[in-house]
């Protein structure tokens, strides 16, 4: 059997697409159940964060593991399986351990060096325990991965490279300027009270924040947590039923969103009505989305779509390049659709604007600037997909007077509410554009070594445990022999007295343990290098071992270890 992972993260697929393919905890429990009923596997362990989804397994078959394992990350993240596999990665074998020790070192994570992750490996292995779809290899797996990063965070300076998420955002919300200092005296709204909302209120309470508001669909939790943060009295904290999040929102200067739901939790309209002096940047109506409306259906109000445009666009409003509005339109469409619809730019009537901030682009430059983006997807195969317009110099920004953060995937937040005045919001996606210039720290290459150091340690203790059964078998059968031989001895020798035949006993029993030692301690050694594990079927085949009897002692010993694993979790 063989390790596998497959899965997809903010490092090969766009947030768009880790957005549709977020898995609820029920839909994490299906896929783990679904993997170990499939025929390839026989463990299976899902590792979903808010910018990655793994699916671990351990397999008999490579091809065959990776064909199912594709297959039921595609059926249960409900993205399909042509779309999903461009942004897919698999590793298999030590190559897999290795990703899992460098999640676990944060060295993978959006922000390197941070350290929530391994929480979220300690949930996944436990997740996997309580459904019994862990068995040896992967409580191994995920227990030694656990080790490794706590010692990069112990022996190395990692947590210097970065910090964690919730660090990060709000270092991105107060714009250069000192945490302590942006945040001294605000008033903050939390939505959520698991682990990632816990982490932001309780940062959100060291660096200085006046008062904490707890929101919450579960009303315990909420309450739990406002008790805690009140218990370190440096901050007045209070838990709020979800149905008061509006309100609350009229007086919150901070807002960090971070639940487990599908769909949006505050949306652009929500944002405008409780800051209703709040107005959108550069048009004269905010354009938001209706409920339960497409993103390409998004129009700015007053205007309605042309029924001549063969790819069904309102008009954009003056930015250099497209809007939001035109992007979402056009994202996904293929080149020659948009070649289409530059060349009904030239010829279509031209709204005219009703405001000195707000003009179109001309028609040819118009034009021009699909004719680009076709070209573009027809060398990548699709429209880039570019949520915010590029800022328009002439249109100074207010000053935010409202800071949201939001840290769920799929997003919480509409990003619509970007094109409002007074509001800065930093989300997933914008955090992984400006970690991507991140300094790394001289320690990451520390970590590096580590980590390889612990895959090949791993490696070898995994192809020496591989040995370990035929080994048993082996001793098993000696010491049938010997005891085989001493009935024999007493059938025709019958006056031996019983120091006599211990004596001989003993005698035989030390012969056959050298003559077993030397071999069995090599052989476990040469295991336990790279492509030793031809040696167990040398083994078995040198002293003709019932195959039945060395798959007994891996049985037992894996029993042996569910136990312990299911006594220590």
């Amino acid at each position: 059997m063989s390790l596998l992972v497959v899965g997809l993260s903010h490092r090969s697929a766009p947030v768009s697409v880790l957005e549709r393919a977020a898995l609820h905890a029920d839909a994490q429990v299906k896929l783990v159940q679904d993997t170990v009923a499939a025929d390839p596997a026989t463990e299976a362990a899902v590792l979903a964060t808010c910018n990655r989804i793994e699916l671990y397994a351990d397999v008999d078959k490579f091809h065959a593991g990776v064909a199912e394992l594709s297959t039921l990350l595609a059926q249960h993240s409900g993205v399909g399986l042509d779309e999903l596999t461009p942004y897919l990665y698999v590793h298999y074998e030590d190559r897999a351990v290795h990703h899992l020790f460098s999640v676990a070192c944060g060295l993978d994570s959006m922000v390197v060096g941070e350290g929530q992750i391994l929480g979220q490996i300690k949930d996944s292995l436990a997740r996997a325990q309580e459904l019994h779809t862990a068995g040896r290899l992967l409580n191994d797996l995920f227990q030694q991965a656990l080790r490794v990063g706590k010692r990069a965070h112990s022996e190395t300076g990692i947590d210097r490279a970065g910090q964690s998420l919730v660090t990060f955002g709000l270092e991105q919300l107060a714009l250069g300027a000192e945490v302590s200092d942006w945040a001294r005296g605000k008033k903050a709204l939390v939505i959520g009270a698991g682990s990632m909302s816990s982490l932001a209120a309780a940062t959100l309470a060291r660096v200085g924040v006046r008062e904490i508001v707890v929101a919450n669909r579960t009303a315990d939790r909420a309450e739990r947590l406002a008790e805690i943060l009140n218990e370190g009295g440096d901050v007045s904290a209070r838990a709020v039923p979800m149905d008061s999040v509006s309100d609350e929102l009229t007086r919150a200067d901070v807002v960090v969103s971070c639940t487990g739901a599908t769909g949006l939790v505050l949306s652009a309209e929500a944002v405008a009505a409780a800051r209703g002096s709040v107005a959108p940047l550069g048009v004269d109506v905010p354009p938001f989305r209706e409920s339960g409306s497409a993103p390409g259906a998004r129009q700015p109000a007053g205007s309605a779509t042309d029924e001549n445009c063969p790819l069904d666009l309102a008009p954009m409003q003056a930015t250099p390049g497209f809007s939001v509005l035109g992007e979402a339109a056009v994202a996904g469409m293929a080149a020659s659709e948009l070649e289409q619809h530059a060349a009904w730019v030239d010829n279509a009537p031209r709204p005219q604007s009703s405001g000195s901030v707000a003009t179109l682009l001309d028609p040819a430059e118009e034009a021009e600037a699909i004719a680009a983006l076709a070209a573009t997807a027809a060398v990548i195969g699709r429209v880039p997909e570019r949520r915010r317009p590029e800022p328009v110099a002439e249109i100074p920004r207010p000053t935010p007077s409202l800071f949201l953060l939001d840290l769920a995937m799929p997003r919480d937040i509409d990003a619509a509410v970007h094109r409002l005045g007074g509001v800065r919001l930093v989300d997933i996606e914008s955090l992984a554009d400006a970690s991507a210039d991140a300094p790394m720290a001289a320690d990451v290459d520390q970590v590096r070594r580590i980590v390889a150091d612990e895959v090949a340690a791993f490696g070898a203790a995994l192809r020496a445990a591989h040995i370990t059964p035929t080994v048993v078998a082996l001793r098993s059968m000696a010491a049938d022999v010997v005891a085989g031989e001493i009935a024999r001895l007493d059938g025709r020798l019958p006056g031996l007295d019983d120091k006599q035949r211990g004596e001989i006993t003993q005698t035989v029993r030390r012969v056959v343990d050298k003559l077993l030692h030397a071999p069995t301690v090599r052989v476990k050694q040469l295991a336990a290098e790279p492509g030793g594990a031809g040696y167990a079927d040398a083994l078995r085949t040198l002293f003709d071992l019932d195959p039945e009897t060395v798959a007994a002692v891996s049985r037992a010993e894996d029993s042996t270890t569910d136990e312990k694993d299911r006594g220590s979790s």
